[in-house]
């Protein structure tokens, strides 16, 4: 029983140290703002004609 104490212990410090970095992370660090331009090709956007004609049949 005392090795699962240890493990759970050791679990708990780990998760202790996770938490406080992503606290830090939160509280110091300050995200900057910028700018994203994402460029499309056309021919994703207007694909090329095939020539091909669908029509359905009466």
């Amino acid at each position: 029983m005392p090795s699962l104490f240890r493990f759970l212990a050791v679990l708990a410090v780990i998760a202790g140290a996770i938490y406080g970095t992503m606290w830090a992370l939160v509280v110091f660090v300050e995200p900057q703002e910028r700018d994203v331009t994402i460029r499309i090709p056309s021919e994703r956007i207007n694909p090329p004609s095939t020539g091909a004609i669908n029509r359905s049949k009466k």
